[in-house]
């Protein structure tokens, strides 16, 4: 295929394409991003025509169009790409091209109603790529082409998920081919514009060309193709100056010198100005007026509706009947406005951009209003009307913020948080009633809270500050700003918060919440003013409850909790596990996805049970958190801690290449939805140490670094005790001094809040080993005290862990039996690794090779590879001393 028109001097850009296109489609089949960038009408479009030929024969092409007036509009971009070729399919076939993702990623189609909770906008993007990789496969396993014109233009939620696709769909030969302008508004979004993710493997990096003017001969050779060959020199020459080469203003003013019959000739050079000047800005509305009023109004109409533009909508918009506007549509379209019929667009975003700029802004403003309200009465929804709302000036109208926050509902139900505060803040400009102000700032706090904790944390502040919010939505506005506030590293202020509240709250189930999220919050600081105090407060508020309600279940939850990192009986702290559990899971209302109380409790019950030996309890409950926060498309910072927390099980099962696995995937899912966030640091925390236990200290060294794992740490404690990890990366690393100091803050910043767990913060047991060759009667003391915690707390993992170190400094035939006690006591036990540990220095110290090849077996099971050549070096040295 050719295309219709040459182009010219783009033979740089045309080679640019071919080997894209000659990539994706040859053997290695290496997908990646080609980004053409110029100014408008430097024929970026017919580029993009031109990559349609090239691959039409080869690939799978879909093609979308951002749009100046709908970049408000969530999804655009990502409907225009997909909805074609889902409309191949029979209706149920389209159904189960979605799989799981159905219910998460269709409605951002607009192919289903929204269900269920509020979709992470990480979830919707993961189910698009899901159902692109499917739509590929069936589409006749060709490479995929994806064309993006005007890209400067592309909505948010489509920006978001273009970045970096095909890096994520690295096994899917996929090539995105955008055209942008430079230093357009889209450049709000420059770090999510597609290719900021660089390249992967098997995909190129990404390829810019930036297009230039035409020089005076092309300008020449296509004036000549318009005008004849008798065009004259100094009369191109002028067409080039009054056009700057743009190719588009180059056609375009030929074409008026056509309709004019103008000589080509150099005595009419001096008419091209001002022909020029009516093929845009003042002269092209110029020439729209002497088209006439009808077809004047019936253009504002289509540029208000902006792409796409329905003749029905843009008819009923200007006030004509259907004989109207089919008159006014092909006046417009002989005089190379619009084009197609039904739906119409305009020639070309420079025309569109000229007549929507060229209506009065009172007139402008009123016809967004009545195109909101044609919109509405079409049936399209409050949503679709929302960006038209977006742009009528504040007149005090309630119908209007109502329809606004109708509007955010719908948003928040696709996955467009964004698009939904843009709702609710224009709303509170209307401005809303003063009745009303307090729950819009209240629901503008929730659309964010997913997105934009800091943005969460300055509505919800407000809405508290405003007359009008009953107590409930005020107890639930503490509730969430004081996790937005956690979240954003702040649980100081979230505590305080929550105390604020709860001392102005009458007693009932309400308070009860408050008090649940004030020892929550104060729980979790890295560092307190009377820790022993407060857990003897929660301990006087739960020890006598039963769990009849899930305000009861919350403060049983985060007793167990407390009482597990003080190292309490390990049976008692299972016991109040149990009693804020209904038959052995989280009541409804406390489960993984539920608002009201937050993902927080059932993971401290899981991790309670995963640090008091219960590990198949602890799995069971992560492993349905994954499946919950994929089911709901919270596929950000919930799955990637529901990953981190499978990480720690099988951690603390002594499967360190399974853990390994689920650190690093959790990893890999937080970063894409930021940095210094929570999960990272727990990620990394139990990376290190797992790392640490396979033998690879410099490789937990580069994870440690790489990801500042260190001080200063979060005001929020990190899973496990951060201090702790790094005090035993240091050991590892032979940096002993370093490790004493680190390992001894981290017992100052525990011993005084009363937390004793050796498993949990074994800091104890690691500092008497840094100690035993310079200070080893400090270090037994250490040791002794860490079993004495360790007999208290009861696990069988925590006396085995605590009889091992204890063994460094007693007599050989004491340390003999205290080593085979620590064997006996971790066989016992769940944690596997910490079993073949204990067996290969109870090994060694009764020399035998038997217990020595048990120990090599089971670290090799465990994963841990330098521990495994240890007791094979042991067994080899033994027999040949024998």
């Amino acid at each position: 295929m050719k295309p219709s028109r040459p182009l010219y001097e783009r033979e740089p850009e045309l080679a640019a394409a071919r080997q894209a296109v000659n990539a994706l489609c040859g053997g290695q089949s290496a997908g990646g991003l080609l980004v053409f960038s110029g100014e408008a009408g430097i024929g970026k479009t017919a580029l993009l025509g031109e990559v349609r030929a090239l691959a039409a024969d080869r690939c799978t092409v879909w093609s979308a169009r951002g749009g100046e007036t709908v970049t408000s509009v969530p999804f655009h971009v990502v409907r225009q790409l997909l909805q074609p070729a889902l409309d191949q399919f029979p209706a149920d076939e389209a159904r189960a091209l979605f799989g799981d993702w159905f219910e998460i990623t269709a409605p951002a189609l607009g192919l289903a109603e929204p269900r269920g909770p509020q979709p992470d906008p990480q979830g919707v993007r993961d189910g698009l790529d899901f159902v692109v990789a499917r739509l590929a496969s069936r589409l006749g396993h060709r490479p995929l082409l994806l064309i993006v014109d005007d890209a400067h233009w592309v909505d948010g939620e489509s920006l978001a998920w273009l970045a970096g696709v095909t890096v994520r769909l690295s096994e899917l030969p996929v090539l995105v081919v955008q055209a942008d302008r430079p230093q357009e508004p889209a450049d709000r979004d420059a770090d999510r514009r597609p290719g900021c993710e660089g390249g992967a493997a098997g995909h190129q990096a990404p390829i810019r060309v930036a297009l230039r003017a035409l020089t005076p001969d092309a300008t020449a050779e296509i004036v000549r193709a318009g005008l004849g060959d008798h065009a004259d020199d100094p009369f191109c020459r002028e067409v080039w100056a009054v056009t700057g080469g743009n190719p588009y203003e180059v056609v375009e003013l030929v074409a008026k010198a056509q309709d004019g019959e103008l000589a080509p000739l150099e005595e009419s050079a001096g008419l091209l100005r001002e022909l020029g000047a009516s093929a845009r800005g003042s002269g092209l509305v110029a020439r729209l007026e002497r088209l006439g009023t009808k077809a004047n109004r019936f253009a504002w109409a289509a540029a208000v509706l902006g792409t796409e533009i329905s003749q029905e909508l843009a008819a009923s918009l200007a006030g004509m009947s259907p004989a109207e506007a089919a008159d006014c549509t092909a006046r417009l379209r002989e005089a190379r406005i619009v084009s197609g019929f039904d739906p119409l667009e305009f020639v070309h975003p420079l025309i569109a951009t000229a007549v929507y700029r060229s209506i009065p802004p009172a007139t402008r403003t009123a016809m967004h209003g009545r195109a909101a309200w044609a919109v509405t009465e079409a049936g399209l929804g409050a949503a679709a009307a929302s960006r038209h709302l977006l742009e009528v000036h504040p007149d005090d109208d309630q119908e209007l913020v109502a329809q606004l926050r109708e509007a955010a509902g719908q948003h928040l139900a696709v996955g467009a948080p964004e698009a939904a505060r843009r709702c609710l803040e224009r709303a509170l400009e209307e401005p809303p009633r003063r009745s009303d102000r307090a729950a819009l700032l209240y629901e503008l706090g929730c659309a964010t809270l997913l997105s934009s904790p800091s943005t969460t944390v300055q509505h919800l502040r407000a809405a508290l500050d405003t007359p009008g919010l009953d107590d409930h939505v005020r107890i639930d506005a503490t509730y969430r700003l004081a996790a937005a506030l956690a979240h954003n590293n702040q649980l100081k202020e979230a505590a305080l918060s929550l105390a604020a509240e709860a001392s102005r709250t009458a007693p009932g189930p309400g308070l009860m919440r408050l008090q649940a999220a004030h020892f929550l919050w104060e729980g979790m600081q890295a560092t307190e003013d009377d820790g022993p105090a407060r857990s003897a407060r929660l301990a006087r508020n739960a020890d006598h409850l039963t769990g009849r309600d899930n305000a009861e279940r919350a403060l049983l939850t985060l007793r167990a909790f407390d009482a597990m990192l003080r190292g309490e009986n390990a049976q008692l702290v299972v016991d109040l596990c149990e009693r804020a559990l209904v038959d052995g899971r989280p009541a409804r209302g406390l489960g993984w996805t539920d608002t009201e109380w937050g993902f927080e409790l059932p993971t401290m019950v899981g991790i309670t049970f995963a640090f008091t030996d219960r590990l198949d309890r602890a799995e069971e409950l992560f492993g349905e958190a994954v499946r919950a926060f994929e089911i709901s498309g919270w596929s950000g910072a919930h799955l990637a801690f529901a990953h981190t927390l499978l990480g720690l099980v099988h951690r603390r099962r002594g499967r360190l290449a399974e853990a390994e696995g689920f650190l690093r995937e959790g990893l890999r899912l937080a970063d894409r939805a930021g940095s210094g966030l929570p999960v990272q640091w727990d990620a990394t925390c139990l990376l290190v140490d797992t790392l640490i236990a396979r033998g690879r200290t410099a490789e937990a060294r580069r994870m440690a670094d790489r990801y500042d794992f260190g001080p200063p740490y979060p005001s929020a404690m990190v899973l496990p005790d951060g201090p702790c990890v790094r005090g035993r990366l240091l050991l590892a690393e032979g940096r002993t001094e370093e490790a004493v100091a680190e390992l001894e803050s981290a017992g100052a910043a525990l011993e005084p809040r009363g937390r004793f767990n050796g498993v949990w913060a074994p800091w104890s047991g690691d500092l008497a080993r840094a100690l035993a060759g310079t200070d080893p009667v400090r270090a037994a003391q250490l040791a002794t005290r860490a079993r004495v915690h360790a007999e208290r707390f009861g696990t069988d993992t925590a006396i085995g862990e605590a009889l091992r170190c204890l063994a460094l400094f007693a007599p050989p035939e004491e340390a003999t039996h205290l080593l085979a006690e620590s064997v006996r006591h971790l066989e016992a036990s769940s944690s596997a690794y910490e079993h073949a540990v204990a067996r290969f220095e109870y090994g060694t110290a009764i020399r035998s090779p038997r217990e020595l090849a048990r120990a090599q077996k089971l670290a090799t099971a465990c994963g841990a590879e330098t521990l495994a050549t240890r007791a094979q070096q042991a067994r080899t040295s033994i027999r040949s001393s024998e």
